[in-house]
């Protein structure tokens, strides 16, 4: 059985440092719960990596692109062409480079137009490389934040 609320009570006339409140100096203090969280907001930056971009018309390794870690990495392919694209990703400076797989299954391979986020990096130095394939046509790519 859950508990009861707690509440601030009388006679303090301050909250004691052990419950989370918010207010304005002077008022009453808001305890913070579900229904009064606390009055903040993050706001992001926009990102500084630069986009990995061009045009393909035949196989071609692009690459790197280095991400800003925490932010997710966007891949856009238009044009009207028929191939393949994988996105790999190295954590070697590039000296190897690993396609991207979910259990055990290919991830962000692509052989239609797209706009979608594709994966977002948490470890520093990792870089990401486009194996592009184009069968027939011009692809136009682009890899960004």
């Amino acid at each position: 059985m859950p508990l009861p609320p707690s509440e601030i009570d009388a006679p303090a006339g301050y909250v004691p440092q052990v419950a989370l409140s918010f207010g304005a100096d002077g008022a009453a203090a808001t305890a913070v719960d579900l229904t009064s969280p606390l009055p903040v907001s993050s706001t992001l930056r926009p990102a500084t990596s630069g986009a990995l971009a061009g045009t393909a018309t035949g196989a071609l390794l692009a690459g790197p692109f280095a991400p800003e870690l925490g932010r997710a990495i966007v891949l856009t392919l238009q044009g009207n062409w028929t191939g393949l694209v994988r996105l790999l990703r190295s954590t070697d400076a590039g000296a190897t480079r690993n396609p991207l797989t979910a259990a055990g299954q290919p991830w962000a391979q692509f052989s239609a137009n797209c706009n979608e986020p594709v994966a977002e990096e948490s470890v520093a130095g990792a870089t990401y490389y486009l194996d592009l394939a184009v069968a027939s046509g011009s692809l136009v790519y682009r890899l960004e934040q």
